[in-house]
């Protein structure tokens, strides 16, 4: 009796307070387990959710958690397309085959009316048209949360269960709350692959450019380049570790003298330059600025246009206008010459033979020497009616060795009047060759010019120019070789890679243009040979023209 009366008083008294407030507290500490469970879950799928997934990874990943957080057996997603909700994603995979849902459907209550559900499949038999029919699983339990785009719905979420009753309130409202992270997922998704999209089409297109295009910060660092580098460039670029823009793209250990980029920082507008490289290039350089949302500079977009071709054909065609003019005036002065040579010499062989008849051997001599002089004039006349005429003649058979005394008749004078001493090496072997001869003496022409400034400036020794020409065997290949050496002041080696860029010139103002040697290079390229130099400062240079015996 007495433990019996103990017993109703625990249930009906003070104690039995006491027992039903641990048992509300129990399950309270519980519910707080499971909802604290729930939000990591919930956490854990945010960080495993990449942006670069698809909605049927995302599902799929999904799917795996969501059993430790709530009942699931089947996770699915309809997108909203022209009006119409379509599957477009379920777990397993297996389980539906991906359709449209019908408008029949109560799915489209949650839908309507833009809050998380809870179904009994049993009394929807449309819910889901799909399902496999030999699939063993039977949901007892639905529930349907909205996808939020902004304030409007644009798909559901669905879950279901083969328990009864799997999703009451505080399920729904992490269905709800899965619902609305999923959404933020595949926008973030979406406009991940739009900006991706994006960013390669610019990158296509940034590398598409033909001319090389850089991107520098405002501390020299190359942040981007489209890999069309001048090949001047290439082997310098590759090899510098550094990251700066000088150092990268000219070798320099500091920014550049006179830097467009600082110009750019002080003044914020574009800045336009030309470059001549060590390798010979000649580069139009143009500096744009970069502006950032706050209107600072942020960067400066450099585009090269190499413009050595341009302005070797522009150097080609000044040297041809000036010899067309020259030309023209060397006709005109043969012209005008031959005429009187003519007649000069002419008579000098009539006096001649007439002094012989009358034994006066003594003027018979003197008349033989005006008669030879007269006749090499005569040659030099025709030598300058030749080159009068380059223009006009097409590439043929020529003697190489012929076409260099031609040159030497024309320009031995004024070289021996510099006190300049020439020398005559020819290879008689040298075979018949196809090019255009007085494009040929116009390249020699230019060698020997330069042979005689350089002499000038030499004192204290003898000045000789050596030409020679010589067959050079190279391979199953014959190339005929003609040289011009001296033993002049030479040329610096920080000069050597710029002598056939156009309007380069060591030269006065008065005395050169720049555009010899590179007028002789485009000769030389244009007969499929090159031009070799060597040279020494302060000890001489050997230009030598290669010229292809035998054509391919």
């Amino acid at each position: 009796m007495k433990n019996r009366g103990k017993l109703l008083e625990q249930l009906t008294g003070v104690d039995s307070s006491k027992l039903n407030y641990y048992v509300e507290l129990k399950k309270r500490n519980q519910d707080v387990l499971k909802q604290n469970s729930r939000l990591e879950i919930l956490q854990q799928l945010t960080r495993d959710m990449n942006i670069d997934m698809s909605i049927g990874d995302i599902i799929e990943r999904t799917f795996k958690k969501l059993p430790e957080a709530l009942p699931c057996d089947f996770l699915g997603l309809a997108k909203l397309s022209d009006g119409k909700l379509k599957l477009i994603a379920v777990a397993p995979r297996e389980f539906s085959t991906l359709g449209f849902i019908p408008k029949e459907s109560v799915l489209w209550d949650a839908f309507r009316d833009k809050g998380a559900t809870s179904y009994e499949p049993a009394d929807d038999p449309l819910c889901f048209a799909q399902i496999a029919a030999e699939h063993p699983l039977t949901l007892r339990s639905l529930a349907a949360a909205p996808l939020f785009e902004r304030s409007s719905v644009n798909g559901l979420l669905l879950l279901g269960s083969a328990l009864e009753s799997a999703y009451e309130g505080a399920e729904l409202n992490f269905v709800q709350h899965l619902a609305d992270q999923l959404a933020i997922s595949m926008q973030n998704a979406r406009l991940y692959k739009q900006v991706s999209r994006a960013k390669k089409e610019w990158e296509a297109t940034f590398k598409a450019v033909t001319d090389p295009i850089f991107l520098i910060d405002t501390d020299y660092n190359v942040l981007l380049h489209n890999d069309r580098l001048p090949p001047g460039m290439a082997e310098m670029w590759n090899s510098s570790i550094s990251k700066k823009c000088f150092a990268k793209m000219r070798g320099e250990n500091g920014p550049c003298r006179n830097c467009p980029i600082q110009e750019i920082k002080e003044t914020g507008n574009p800045v336009f330059q030309q470059w001549n490289t060590p390798q010979g290039e000649c580069l139009d350089m143009s500096y744009y600025p970069v502006f950032n949302e706050e209107k600072q500079l942020s960067a400066v977009t450099i585009i090269m246009k190499d413009v050595t071709k341009r302005l070797k054909m522009e150097a080609q065609l000044v040297q041809s206008a000036k010899m067309v003019a020259l030309g023209v005036m060397a006709a005109g002065v043969a012209h005008e010459l031959n005429s009187p040579m003519t007649v000069i010499i002419g008579t000098a062989q009539m006096l001649a033979r007439e002094m012989q008849q009358e034994g006066d051997s003594e003027g018979a001599e003197a008349l033989s020497d005006i008669i030879n002089c007269g006749l090499r004039c005569k040659r030099i006349i025709q030598n300058l009616l030749t080159f009068s005429r380059q223009d006009q003649v097409p590439v043929m058979a020529i003697d190489l060795n012929a076409e260099v005394e031609r040159v030497l008749d024309m320009i031995q004078y004024q070289i021996n009047r510099s006190q300049i001493a020439i020398f005559e090496h020819f290879d008689r072997d040298i075979p018949m060759m196809n090019a255009n001869g007085p494009q040929i003496q116009q390249v020699l022409t230019n060698f020997l010019i330069n042979a005689r400034d350089a002499l000038m400036e030499v004192e204290g020794k003898e000045k000789v120019i050596e030409v020679s020409t010589v067959l050079r065997v190279e391979g199953e290949r014959r190339f005929a070789v003609l040289s011009v050496a001296d033993n002049g002041i030479g040329i610096a080696k920080e000069n050597l890679s710029k002598i056939f860029t156009p309007f380069y010139t060591s030269k006065e103002a008065s005395k050169g243009t720049g555009l010899g040697l590179s007028v002789s290079l485009g000769i030389a390229e244009s007969h499929n040979g090159r031009i070799e130099v060597d040279t020494e400062l302060g000890q001489g240079s050997c230009f030598r023209l290669i010229l292809p015996v035998d054509q391919q």
